[in-house]
């Protein structure tokens, strides 16, 4: 038996690979990073000091930028929570109940990734706008959503709702309900079982979709550029900040806004990389 299966066995040199193909592969993959990635954030850094230090801090002063800066952080600090909830009622539903429907909701939790966020923002123009299904009656309450804040964070909600979810919902389904049914079975009740059993298995995958929810809130630019009206000082976002500054030939300042974002960015994914080395065994 031995001999037969040495017989048929494929020699070891046919499994192997020339030498030079992985030195090819990983060259071209280092190149191909360094000419897209690593080189423009280079050069939005070198934009952004192109004045000194001083230039760099007078850039960070212009006329809006704080107040673009304070309503993209409220934007964030409305639709992270909303999202993160929604991402662990999602996950618990989905992973723990069988019920018709249920691959349509997954399906739907997706939908997002596949409009484009031009298209969303148009779609609450569309809903909430003066002309759209509720303009009228919102304009008769005194209520404004389109061109306001409240839209921002729907448009900004809608792009960032599957973030959370999609992390959580395989890692609980992959996991079933072993942990939590024989926490139940000693005695344990819902909200005990969800802070002592669920959440500890669950909680790197949580960090990993808040992080990246918290990034595309920060710098989402299609959907807030249809439904923001570009006002600058009221409902302007830094992203859209950074294209006003830019179209106004204020380069240091856009470059100069525009690196604190790459050093949020790099800043989230060092803190993932850090996440993922304690995760890992």
């Amino acid at each position: 038996m031995n001999k037969k299966n040495t017989q048929f066995a494929p020699p070891a040199r046919a499994l192997s690979e020339p030498a030079w193909v992985p030195i090819v592969v990983i060259s071209a993959t280092v190149c191909f990073l360094g000419l897209f990635l690593i080189l423009p954030i280079i050069v939005v850094f070198i934009e952004a000091f192109s004045k000194g230090v001083s230039g760099y801090a007078e850039a960070l002063a212009t006329p809006g930028t704080w107040e673009a800066l304070r309503l993209t952080l409220i934007v964030v600090a409305v639709v992270v929570p909303i999202n993160t909830v929604f991402g662990l009622a999602a996950g618990w539903v989905l992973s723990r109940y069988e019920f018709t429907g249920k691959e349509t909701l997954i399906a739907l939790i997706d939908l997002p990734f596949s409009i484009s966020p031009v298209v969303s923002g148009l779609m609450y123009v569309l809903v909430f706008g003066l002309q759209g299904r509720f303009g009228a009656w919102l304009a008769e309450h005194d209520i404004q959503i389109i061109f306001a804040a409240p839209g921002i964070i729907l448009a900004t909600l809608f792009v960032t709702l599957p973030y959370v979810a999609r992390e959580i919902v395989p890692l609980m389904q992959s996991r079933g309900a072993d942990e939590e049914e024989a926490a139940a079975t000693l005695g344990a009740r819902g909200w005990l079982i969800f802070t002592k059993v669920t959440l500890p298995n669950i909680k790197w995958a949580l960090l990993y979709g808040v992080i990246h929810c918290t990034a595309r809130a920060l710098g989402e630019f299609g959907a807030v550029s249809v439904v923001s009206g570009h006002i600058r000082g009221e409902t302007n976002t830094v992203p859209l900040h950074i294209e006003i500054l830019y179209n106004e030939y204020n380069f240091t300042a856009s470059f100069a806004l525009a690196s604190t974002f790459v050093l949020f960015g790099l800043a989230s994914l060092a803190i993932k990389q850090f996440l993922e080395r304690r995760h890992s065994p």
